[in-house]
């Protein structure tokens, strides 16, 4: 979910700014650059600073229908009947699973149906856009740290499609992976990336299901996970309490379990979702340098060294690592592992 509005969420209902970033993307596949139109060109760019840039930490490359026999994992392939629809190959830094395929939108396929859904749930519809970059951090944070999800039971918070959550059932020993979203076209993406992938999980227990931070959830599903992980769910404000609760809810109250979320700060919206952890009685701890990697990235990004990405923003692109927890989160012994400890 990487965007920013051209007015602060407080100001604009999350309605008007999921029709900007929508009507963002309509222009951005209709307008030709002599409209009198083209300018929006330029808002668009206030309004969603996605980009096809990415810190790459999970390589991807796109492939073709006829591309089972060419892999080196076993899939189940379903294929979507979309045309707005593509297949990526991202090869994961692990040797118990070298790859998955994750079928996704093609970027700036949207339609007036994507929006009605958003306004009829509301929700946020910019995970159906495409896999952000914080989601590709996220899934190669996870799997650098995997030993911290052996033997847990883990669900990830919008989702999108789903790279982190299922990195994690393939590449770590996570007893139980559930993948979630509030977008049910979003959630129709996570089972057919579930099916594709099947084989690659073991015998792991992975599913896909919706899930709405602001309705009740179901008496199974309370204080049952070790593990939430989650990138770049904090930009709309009217969202904080609803996702700080959810996690509340969901977290096993003990002190080996934990939050993880990827988040940049995006002007004051990070500190005030921390505000709320606070409120509900939850501990924070926010780490800036977690991977020597990804920061190694960053400033080169930053400097201008690599650049492959001309509009890099530390504040609106470069996630921090959030954890969050019932007990002191530097003290968790689930988190001993883990940068900053």
């Amino acid at each position: 979910m990487e965007r920013e509005g051209p007015r602060s969420a407080s100001s604009a209902p999350p309605s008007s700014l999921r029709w900007e970033i929508l009507r963002g993307a309509f222009l951005a596949r209709s307008t030709p650059p002599s409209s009198p139109h083209a300018s929006s060109q330029v808002d668009r760019k206030i309004i969603s600073r996605r980009t096809s840039s990415h810190f790459n930490m999970i390589p991807r490359h796109f492939i073709s229908e006829n591309f089972s026999g060419a892999l080196d994992v076993p899939l189940e392939v379903r294929h979507s009947d979309s045309k707005r629809d593509i297949s990526v190959l991202y090869k994961l830094p692990v040797m118990t699973a070298h790859s998955l395929v994750l079928t996704q939108r093609m970027e700036n396929e949207v339609d007036l149906k994507d929006f009605e859904i958003s306004n009829q749930f509301n929700i946020d519809n910019t995970g159906l856009l495409c896999c952000w970059p914080s989601e590709d951090i996220l899934a190669h944070f996870c799997l650098k740290n995997k030993d911290i999800f052996s033997g847990k039971k883990v669900i990830e918070l919008g989702s999108g499609y789903g790279l982190a959550g299922l990195a994690i059932a393939a590449g770590t020993d996570a007893r139980e992976v559930v993948i979630s979203d509030g977008n049910p076209q979003v959630v129709d993406y996570l089972q057919l990336n579930i099916d594709t992938n099947i084989r690659s999980f073991g015998d792991k227990k992975v599913k896909a299901m919706t899930l709405h931070w602001d309705q009740k959830l179901d008496s199974c599903m309370l204080s049952s996970f070790d593990a939430i992980v989650a990138s770049d769910c904090t930009f709309f404000k009217e969202f904080h309490e609803a996702l700080a609760l959810t996690v509340k809810s969901l977290l096993k109250n003990s002190e080996r379990s934990t939050a993880i979320l990827l988040s940049p700060r995006r002007g004051d919206s990070l500190d005030k979702f921390l505000v709320k952890v606070e409120e509900i009685g939850m501990r924070s701890e926010v780490v800036e340098n977690y991977d020597p990697a990804v920061w190694q990235r960053h400033l080169m990004f930053l400097s201008g060294e690599d650049k492959s990405w001309p509009n890099y923003d530390e504040d609106h692109f470069y996630p921090l690592l959030v954890k969050l927890s019932f007990g002191d989160p530097t003290e968790a012994p689930f988190l001993q592992t883990l940068p900053g400890n």
